[in-house]
């Protein structure tokens, strides 16, 4: 058994498109039109039949309570390996990303915590061999 897909819930499918292949650099593999929304993913370039990240709708009346009170508490809806926290911290800030957290070392893991200007706080991280 293997993670084939997992999700985010964006307040705006086609920002949250631009933001996660523009900025964190994932390319889209699946945009597919369901009713008034889309079922749209994202991938890894390094891996294009790798886990799929889905860009949810917001919409069911549960969802912006939850991503309310998870970004109220600093906690990242998702995590992501990069091979150099410090370094894609200062390219993404080049880029105009917001950082709730600078990077941190913990350990044998280093992380940094960014908003996705979607309604998340996604977690950046690499864990040391």
């Amino acid at each position: 058994m293997r993670i084939h897909i997992t999700s985010v819930f964006v307040d705006d499918q086609e920002k949250a498109l631009r933001f996660y292949t523009d900025v964190l650099g994932f390319v889209k593999k699946h945009d597919v039109p369901v009713g008034t929304d889309r079922w749209l993913t994202v991938v890894s370039p390094e891996d294009p039949d790798g886990t799929e990240l889905l860009l949810e709708p917001s919409g069911h009346p549960a969802v912006p309570p939850y991503k309310t009170a998870l970004v109220e508490d600093g906690i990242p809806a998702a995590s992501f390996a990069v091979d150099d926290v410090p370094a894609e911290y200062e390219r993404l800030r080049g880029l105009g990303v917001t950082f709730t957290q600078e990077p941190l070392e913990m350990g044998p893991i280093t992380a940094a915590v960014l908003d996705d200007t979607c309604g998340n706080l996604i977690q950046i991280v690499h864990t040391k061999a």
